[in-house]
């Protein structure tokens, strides 16, 4: 029999704020020392009052609004009742029946193919503290307790581990582009569950659901979800049920291991939060928050494709990143036209992005401004440089700061476009390589490249290959060769 997965995702983004979600406690604790990030109102004091934090649920109304989600004009807070160490009141302040944004999707490509993935709902919490375990115990940070944290929870419409994938690199985009949300699994500001069950292809059914926790990174969440998948379908296959419990992730053993039985809402015991009024949310001011949207990743990258005609596939990277996204788009005005936008592209792709990659603090800190790019890929276009200098001088510039133009002249860069002095070096080249030169005469035309290879060792990269691969073909058909290849 054929099976198939039915997955939901709940991921949480710690949301990027000055103060914590109740208090006013800095939410910037990631170098602070354990437990200096505290107060009476986020350690749950006796006698002590929330206060809801503005800017957390103007962010969250924000990325509802990203996903497409319907914001309702009422919600409100309620007690998730459960005494974990990790929550200095013993409960911690959520959302229930009354989310900040509901009935939303996001739209995503696996394969070539546009799948839909329904948002159930995002809603608004407090994170809780950091437990560290050690020999004969746990340590309790409680710096992260109370940092605003949404969740988003999407309805069972992923079908693999690919699509789940997919989604996550999506919604994180989109997170980013907002500024609500480092995006970083890695550091915990974004973390995600998944809810995985098999079901015989065609059923209508769900099957047994189980929940996947600890999954830290893209390529976690990618293996664990293809190996519950797996597990399950082995477990149906032989006859047995599948258990409705809470796996983890094992990192280093790549499998997923059993925590604890899955709790249920009723065990939450779920209840209005009594010292927070209800929210009413009017839509003149979800309209005032709607205008702060700005162009998200999957239109920008249908208008960079519709308009620049740059390849999808560039065209996916390029607007992945907001700060990659402005750069490339500042590259292309500087241009104004003199250079192809997909030529710009090549250049980001390849070039720029990995050395930014390289350099403290990305292309955000980047010393090339756009049209000092432009203004080297005009220099190689114009011939003034071949495409390998061309690389040699723009890592200079990451490394340095300087233009395109002040490091050639200085290094003495310029392309040799002389035709009697690359004539000289062609013939060189071939007195000094005979063995090569016979296999050529012979018939062997692979060589060719061997030539010219040769010489624009000989001159540093400096030659014009266009006028190199001319005079060697011209060369060659002298002594006799086959008609050489082109290029």
């Amino acid at each position: 029999m054929e099976y198939e997965a039915v997955i939901g995702m709940e991921v949480h983004a710690q949301v990027i704020t000055a103060s914590k979600m109740f208090c006013g406690c800095s939410a910037d604790y990631a170098s602070a020392p354990p437990n200096t990030h505290t107060c009476p109102v986020c350690l749950g004091m006796p006698g002590v009052l929330p206060v809801a934090n503005q800017a957390a649920i103007e962010a969250t109304i924000l990325t509802g609004l990203a996903l497409n989600c319907e914001i309702p004009p009422f919600s409100k807070f309620d007690r998730k009742n459960y005494p974990y160490p990790d929550l200095p009141k013993g409960y911690q302040i959520s959302q229930y029946d009354y989310p900040l944004c509901i009935n939303g999707y996001l739209d995503i490509s696996v394969g070539g193919q546009q799948r839909r993935i329904r948002i159930r709902r995002v809603h608004l919490e407090e994170d809780t503290a950091k437990l560290m375990h050690v020999p004969g115990g746990s340590l309790i940070d409680f710096n992260r307790a109370g940092v605003p944290l949404m969740e988003i929870v999407t309805e069972a419409d992923i079908r693999s581990a690919e699509e789940a994938y997919a989604y996550l690199v999506e919604l994180r985009s989109i997170l980013r582009y907002l500024g609500v949300n480092t995006g970083n699994m890695e550091e915990g500001a974004m973390r995600c569950e998944a809810n995985v069950s098999v079901r015989p292809k065609g059923a209508q059914e769900f099957g047994t659901k189980v929940e996947v926790k600890n999954l830290n990174s893209f390529r976690s969440v990618r293996l664990a979800i293809a190996y519950e998948i797996e597990r399950q379908t082995r477990l149906l296959e032989r006859g047995e049920r599948v258990h409705q419990v809470t796996m983890g992730w094992d990192e280093e053993r790549l499998q997923t291991v059993f925590q604890r039985s899955k709790e249920y809402a009723e065990d939450y015991r779920y209840f209005p939060e009594p010292d927070l009024p209800p929210l009413e949310l009017s839509r003149e001011w979800v309209e005032v928050i709607r205008r702060r949207l700005p162009e998200l990743p999957a239109a920008k990258r249908a208008r960079f494709i519709a308009q620049w005609g740059i390849k999808p596939e560039d065209a996916e990277i390029l607007a992945a990143d907001r700060a990659v996204a402005e750069y490339f788009e500042a590259a292309v005005g500087a241009a104004n036209g003199v250079v192809a936008p997909q030529t710009v592209a090549n250049w980001m792709v390849v070039e720029v992005l990995r050395l930014a990659r390289e350099a403290e603090g990305g292309l955000e800190a980047a010393r090339v401004l756009p049209k000092d790019l432009v203004a080297l890929i005009q220099m190689v276009a114009e011939g003034a440089i071949t495409q390998t200098v061309g690389k040699e001088v723009l890592a200079e510039m990451f490394a340095t700061g300087a233009k395109a133009e002040e490091i050639v002249e200085r290094r003495g860069l310029r392309q040799i476009s002389d035709a009697d002095a690359l004539r000289r070096m062609v013939e060189e080249v071939l007195a000094q390589n005979p063995g090569p030169l016979q296999q050529y005469l012979e018939g062997k035309q692979t060589v060719f490249a061997f030539f010219v290879g040769q010489i624009m060792r000989a001159t540093r990269g400096k030659a014009n290959p266009h006028i190199v691969s001319a005079l060697l073909r011209e060369e060659l058909e002298k002594r006799g060769g086959p008609a050489a290849p082109t290029p």
